[in-house]
């Protein structure tokens, strides 16, 4: 089976550096047989620290380095001399990178831009050495402090991509066609399921040079929350996006039904999704001829509580007046203010890992992925099955 370079979800072990110890040292010399105590500080531990960088597309890098590991300080000694300071460990990590602790799912900080830095765990102070407990009373203190100790822990890295409008859609939607055709972005087209197995992001240009960014995720389908398909652990790249934009093919038998089955897929993973603005896309108008009186008969029964609009990324239909669309939502102050609230109170919620995801392995099937490639599984399923026929993969399998 062909493996993904995308990865946007990492279980790392981080260790801070220890402080070193403070030396008990006694000054000797030729002609000073009992000097006074000059025993040095130790050095501090090493930080790990987070920093985000642009160059990074997905947490690919970090997949094989989970144990991160900061240097530990040296100890202090004679003369007063310090003990050297243990070398910080950076992890370089993409924007839009969230971490959480393993254990508890608890959320603790958040990569968004580029060289920002975030001290994970600090590293420890080193101790006194014997000369900083002089005192006229005690002139020979035969003491000194050890070095605090470091600090462990095991964290989740999730990455969540950066972009203003999030599509969401069943398979063949017409999600990557309209990606390629707004933006420079190149993903895969095809007429059959599936044809889209990471996320890609599109630079979307706009009137008088101002731009903003599309999210294409894989598409979801019914029970999509139960592990059916994909399963729904793309569904966490829309999470910061503004603008949810909502595409259901105009050949479909009832788009309202598919429309609310796709919201009912958003409700399971996280009911908060659905605070955010959603557009509603009528995509493939080419295939029903753009007919005026069809048009208005696919209009009935559809919400009307959000903004709908039909779609033709292969002839170009409305396309310009979907972007106008989507940016002037985009700029719509009460909706800005409504999507940094809500990204910022689902990024917080705390993260329920306990479920992993179990992808099968077809070893006779080479050629890629395949929709019988993929089984999801809770562990109690899967203990009568040979171990050697799983692959383990660190991804949550969240509702």
């Amino acid at each position: 089976m062909a493996e993904s370079n995308f990865i946007d979800y990492v279980k790392i072990y981080c260790r801070s550096g220890r402080g070193g110890r403070g030396s008990t040292h006694m000054h000797r010399a030729k002609y000073i047989p009992k000097g006074g105590p000059d025993g040095g500080n130790g050095g501090r531990g090493g930080h790990i620290i987070l920093r985000g960088n642009r160059n990074y597309w997905t947490l690919l890098h970090l997949r094989y380095d989970r144990h991160i590991q900061a240097e530990h300080g040296g100890n202090g000694s004679k003369n007063k001399s310090t003990g050297h300071q243990g070398a910080d460990r950076y992890i370089e990590v993409p924007c839009g990178t969230v971490v959480y602790n393993a254990e508890t799912g608890e959320y603790i900080c958040d990569v968004t831009e580029h060289g920002q830095e975030v001290v994970l765990l600090r590293g420890g102070r080193g101790g006194l050495g014997n000369f900083n407990f002089s005192t006229p009373t005690n002139q020979a203190p035969r003491y000194a402090q050890p070095g605090e100790p470091m600090q462990e822990l095991i964290v989740i890295l999730e990455l969540k991509l950066l972009a203003d409008v999030g599509l969401v859609g069943f398979p063949n939607a017409g999600k990557s066609t309209l990606v390629n055709a707004l933006s420079s972005a190149k993903p895969k087209i095809g007429d059959y399921p599936f044809t889209t197995l990471e996320p890609s992001l599109g630079i979307v240009p706009y009137r008088d040079g101002r731009s903003f960014v599309i999210a294409d995720i894989p598409g979801i389908i019914e029970g999509a929350s139960e592990g059916r398909g994909l399963g729904l652990r793309f569904l966490r790249h829309i999470e910061r996006n503004s603008i949810l934009l909502f595409m259901v093919s105009a050949d479909t038998e009832d788009i309202r039904k598919e429309y609310d089955t796709l919201l009912n897929e958003l409700a399971q993973y996280n009911p908060e999704l659905l605070d955010k603005r959603r557009i509603l896309a009528i995509t493939k108008c080419d295939l029903i001829g753009h007919d005026t009186e069809l048009i208005s008969m696919l209009s009935e029964g559809l919400p009307t509580d959000i903004p709908t609009i039909f779609i033709s990324a292969v002839s170009g239909h409305h396309i310009q007046e979907l972007k106008d669309l989507l940016w002037t939502e985009m700029n719509n102050e009460s909706n800005k203010i409504a999507a940094i609230n809500s990204t910022d109170s689902i990024l917080r919620q705390p993260k329920d890992f306990s479920r992993l995801t179990y992808i099968y392995e077809d070893d006779e099937d080479d050629k890629g992925w395949d929709d019988e490639d993929i089984e999801y599984m809770d562990e109690e399923d899967i203990e009568d099955l040979d171990e050697d026929d799983f692959e383990y993969v660190d991804t949550p399998d969240t509702k």
